[in-house]
């Protein structure tokens, strides 16, 4: 079947109903041109099978606790590496979403579960347990609820914040772009916020939920660093879905104007037949250049590689000393503003 070039996708226009129909058409052009489900991975995104002592000790006091995690829920191969150094991503709020974009493989429905107004406390008692030295707190998103589940989250930082020597970073959802829902997340002061742009600006109407956007998550973060300048601000693209050179670039420019610090690529894997395919495997050798193209648009950490993912340790270790060089040998972590 001949390939596609991303040139040779349509653009989505903005008029509603012409927006739907080239949305349907470039989801139909991508299923056309992309790579079947079981194609064989190249042996760059082979990993092992995890282990190790304290791997061990987290994945069994993680099933005792009950808690969601994204590391064991997205199947991360990453996870012996994270759970090995003492790191771990959790999930608050559920594991059913309002959303159901085409890359993601958690469970979706309009109306999910009440909030438990304990979670954020049994959180912490549970991150407690775990000994980490590095939380990474996301969700799914609660379009449901007024504000999008920010003070929830909230909550969970404040409690995570009285643990000692523990770093706090929160992946959320957009808020459906509410700048006051952002500022009530920043006032917690996580020492570090991530909202993820995912793909380039032509490819979001297909990629991501209706109910998200591109000027969307880059509103969101630009709010984070306007109300709170010290918050390391974070963010990660997919690639493999048929984005041009061009458009990447953009996307950093965009990012960047944004305010964003940290930049993470990753290789777009297919969790399941109803998802998008896979478009190409990206090289080793393009995300070398990805990773130096980040670092000429000034971001001042990038993360870049097939495994990466938005919680990769490699840029947790960067992100430690970043944030230690901005307090201050005297300053206190919740001194964000």
């Amino acid at each position: 079947m001949e390939r596609l070039s991303h040139k040779s996708l349509p653009i989505v226009p903005a008029e509603r109903e012409e927006a739907v129909r080239a949305r349907r058409d470039l989801a139909a052009h991508m299923r056309e041109a992309g790579l079947a489900i079981d194609a064989r991975k190249p042996p760059w995104l082979r990993v092992g099978v995890p282990g190790g002592e304290r791997y061990q000790q987290v994945k069994d006091t993680l099933r005792g606790l009950q808690l969601h995690t994204v590391c064991q829920e997205a199947h991360c191969p990453n996870v012996a590496e994270c759970w090995g150094g003492g790191t771990a991503t959790v999930m608050l709020m559920g594991d059913v979403c309002t959303r159901g974009c085409r890359f993601c493989n958690v469970k979706t429905a309009a109306h999910p579960p009440a909030l438990d107004p304990d979670e954020p406390r049994h959180l912490a008692d549970a991150i407690r347990q775990l000994r980490l030295d590095y939380i990474v707190v996301t969700s799914v998103d609660r379009d449901d609820l007024a504000d999008g589940g920010a003070a929830h989250f909230a909550q969970a930082i404040v409690r995570l914040k009285e643990i000692p020597n523990l770093l706090v970073e929160v992946l959320t959802p957009d808020f459906r772009g509410d700048p006051s829902a952002v500022r009530t997340v920043g006032a917690a002061r996580p020492d570090v916020f991530a909202n993820n742009l995912e793909t380039v600006r032509r490819l979001t109407p297909v990629v991501r939920d209706p109910k998200a956007g591109y000027d969307q998550t880059l509103g969101v973060l630009a709010e984070m660093k306007r109300a709170f300048p010290k918050i390391v601000t974070k963010s990660s693209l997919m690639v493999g879905l048929g984005e041009g050179e061009a458009e990447i670039e953009e996307a950093l420019s965009d990012l960047r104007t944004a305010g964003v610090d940290i930049l993470t690529f990753g290789q777009y894997l297919r969790p399941s037949a109803w998802h998008l395919p896979v478009q190409e495997w990206v090289t080793p050798e393009k995300f070398e250049a990805y990773k130096a193209l980040g670092e000429q648009y000034g971001f001042r950490y990038v993360a870049s590689g097939p495994l990466v993912r938005s919680s990769y340790r490699a840029a947790e270790l960067f992100l430690r000393g970043e944030i230690a060089a901005r307090r201050g040998p005297n300053q206190e972590a919740s001194d964000a503003t």
